[in-house]
């Protein structure tokens, strides 16, 4: 048993936190900076973002170190600083973990090194499953509960972030790939075949995040379901498609869009479920609200293409606190 198997038995699904890159923006993060760098320039800053979702309902939460590894860090000739920037951006989530009256997780935050593997880039699947051991162990030395592999599209990027892992840490790990392109990865991996492979390594959650819209976010999470046995299913979309506001760039779902959204995905099989760019914990405190019966589901239809089986919904399942069994 894990802390996170522990917690998700006690509560049947746990909610995860919203977008940190949104809020580093609307707290003073500049197009070209290194997000990263804020958790040890700007430490309170960081922290004030945790918290907020922690107050919205979050129960896990992910760190700023989505570009924490090597190649990323490397653009801002940042790489040598690794294992501080990790272990520093997981003390920042940890202050406003332990201040809840409640049990709150951190979970290290590994996005793709943003290179492609051999025989399509540069980087050996060696190199790269270096990168991943690298930022894990900076990541559980400040003391991690999870490492959490997000936003990728190839499935042996995936595969080496996990072996990675497991190479320098004993933390579980979950994956999630971003479904952006006809409802594959810009890899063309589908649901299926990234929630078998994904199965087969035995991981401790699988699932989408970020993509290009949340129709394609809840038919991952549908394909996913249908074939990953009972390892928990994560939900992670974007807060809808991102428009032009006169001179802003903002995203256009509402914290009602994005809370009929979870109950959705809490109803297809997602068990651990948030939210990706552009979500705020307005957005994430509507969704902890609908989920747990306090409000009630918006009343909004499903984006054009979703493919989840209304018929099959229980409108008072998720009041049960029970996890979903495969049927």
């Amino acid at each position: 048993m894990t802390a996170l198997t522990d917690l998700l038995d006690l509560r049947g699904y746990l909610i995860l936190d919203g977008a940190m890159g949104t809020q580093l923006f609307e707290a003073g993060l500049t197009a070209g900076e290194a997000p990263e760098l804020w958790s040890l320039e700007n430490p309170e800053e960081v922290q004030a973002i945790h918290r907020s979702y922690v107050q919205a309902g979050s129960d896990i939460l992910l760190t700023n170190t989505f570009g924490g590894n090597r190649h990323r860090l490397k653009l801002h000739r940042l790489q040598g600083q690794v294992a501080e920037l990790n272990a520093a951006a997981v003390a920042n989530a940890r202050v406003a973990a332990d201040e809840a009256d409640r049990t709150v997780l951190v979970a290290g935050s590994m996005g793709p090194t943003g290179e492609l593997i051999e025989p399509l880039g540069t980087l050996s699947v060696a190199e790269t499953e270096d990168a991943f051991a690298e930022q894990a162990a900076g990541l559980a030395a400040g003391g991690a509960d999870i490492i959490w592999i997000e936003t990728l599209s190839d499935l042996r990027e995936v595969e080496a972030a996990v072996r990675g892992a497991r190479r320098t840490t004993d933390l579980p790990v979950v994956a999630t790939l971003s479904y952006d392109t006809a409802g594959r990865t810009m890899m063309g991996l589908t649901g299926t075949e990234a929630g078998t492979r994904l199965a087969e390594l035995g991981i401790d959650g699988i699932g989408a995040n970020c993509g290009a819209n949340i129709a394609d976010t809840e038919a991952a999470i549908a394909d996913i379901s249908a074939v990953c046995g009972d390892i928990p299913v994560v939900s992670k979309a974007n807060a809808g498609i991102p428009v032009w506001k006169g001179a802003t760039l903002a995203y256009d779902a509402t914290p009602e869009v994005l809370a009929a959204h979870a109950h959705r995905t809490r109803m297809a099989g997602a068990s651990l479920i948030g939210a990706c760019c552009g979500s705020t914990p307005v957005h994430i405190s509507m969704m902890y609200r609908v989920l747990a019966g306090e409000i009630p589901v918006p009343d909004i239809d499903p984006p054009e293409g979703t493919r989840v089986d209304q018929s099959a919904i229980d409108p008072d399942h998720h009041r049960s606190g029970r996890r979903r069994r495969r049927r």
